[in-house]
């Protein structure tokens, strides 16, 4: 369980340090130990201009996760264009169908775009939010009976 605690603190996170993601500079900034930097279609520029933010692994270095969508793709070849891979594979995200800078917006188009993304991120993780908030009850219930058991000496049988 304090793994999927971990798992969702840093998913949480990410949620909060993506905010600044939307900046193509501060996107950019992430690329400092891409693979692919010449002669290639998904340079670092490509990729932040497309919304991706690089966030490598020790076992996965060229793993790239949209901002907004949380679309993580990973396998990159030179040749494959970010634009092309994000829209193949996550058609629906908002990035993908702005039609104007970010900074263009009006307050109220950015509040839109920023309730899409938080929307997003709670579709992608509500499932392991709701499976450890179970097993956290089934645990807490388990430890209940136990104390009650130890200090009153009855006994409770429920199904857990």
């Amino acid at each position: 369980m304090h793994c999927d605690q971990n798992r969702f603190a840093q998913a949480v996170q990410r949620l909060r340090d993506f905010i600044n993601m939307y900046d193509y500079e501060a996107r950019l900034t992430t690329y400092s130990d891409w693979p692919f930097t010449e002669n290639c279609k998904c340079t670092p520029e490509n990729m932040a201009k497309a919304g991706f933010v690089h966030c490598p692994t020790e076992n996965e270095p060229d793993i790239a996760c949209c901002f907004f969508c949380l679309k993580e793709l990973e396998g990159w070849e030179p040749d494959d264009d970010p634009w092309t891979e994000h829209s193949k594979r996550s058609a629906n995200c908002g990035f993908l169908s702005l039609t104007k800078c970010v900074n263009d917006l009006t307050m109220e188009g950015f509040l839109r775009l920023e309730g899409e993304r938080i929307k997003c991120f709670y579709q992608k993780f509500s499932a392991d939010v709701l499976q450890y908030v179970e097993e956290e009850i089934t645990a807490t219930t388990k430890r209940l009976l136990e104390y009650f058991s130890n200090q009153h000496q009855c006994s409770v049988d429920l199904d857990l």
